[in-house]
């Protein structure tokens, strides 16, 4: 049986959004039956729609479906990919987590693998401290996290973040250097996943 692996995301402008697909693409080339999901957007559509290039990646995404409970129940493995806000995930992330209260209450989130990315404006916006939030909260569930370290050179080539792939949003989109480094960060995933699920 394939690995489960739910990719959940939230993005802006599209820099987590061209990084979920990637992860999404590389984890099924792995073998594995993936989920891509984004989470529910919280924001007043007024203030979207009063941003060109955040109306637009909302229309573009229109067909992901909205990550549920029941994506992280049906899940073996997680990735986590949100853009960093104040130091730690966006609120819209932050509220998706909100409610698996009853799914971690009932050992729902336990023993399956978790690994993060995200993105930022510069490259000391935070990046660093919201993998690190995002895996403490996979800590409280009970996962194992699957973090990519300096496992790849693709690592070293996207900026060398050990934590998870970081992306700079300067307006240039994701590099290529910085798409292998979240297809690396996957297929280890993967790996991982496939392991502990035929033990």
């Amino acid at each position: 049986m394939p690995s489960k692996i739910a990719v959940v995301y939230y993005s802006t402008y599209g820099h987590n959004h061209q990084m979920a697909r990637a992860a999404q693409e590389a984890a099924e080339a792995a073998g594995a039956e993936v989920r891509l999901r984004k989470v529910r957007e919280t924001v007043p559509q007024g203030v979207i729609d009063a941003q060109d290039a955040w109306k637009a990646q909302q229309e573009k995404t229109s067909d992901v479906p909205e990550a549920t409970p029941d994506d992280m129940e049906w899940a073996d493995g997680y990735v986590l990919s949100s853009p960093t806000r104040f130091g730690g995930g966006t609120s819209q992330m932050r509220s998706f987590i909100d409610t698996l209260g009853p799914l971690w209450q009932k050992g729902g989130l336990a023993n399956k693998t978790f690994t993060a990315m995200t993105s930022a404006q510069n490259p000391h916006g935070g990046q660093e401290t919201t993998l690190q939030t995002l895996y403490i909260t996979a800590m409280h569930w009970g996962c194992i996290l699957v973090p990519p370290g300096y496992t790849d050179d693709a690592i070293f080539a996207a900026g060398g973040n050990p934590y998870g792939a970081t992306v700079t949003a300067d307006g240039s989109g994701v590099s290529d250097e910085s798409l292998a480094a979240v297809r690396h960060q996957a297929r280890r995933l993967v790996e991982y996943t496939d392991k502990l699920t035929a033990s």
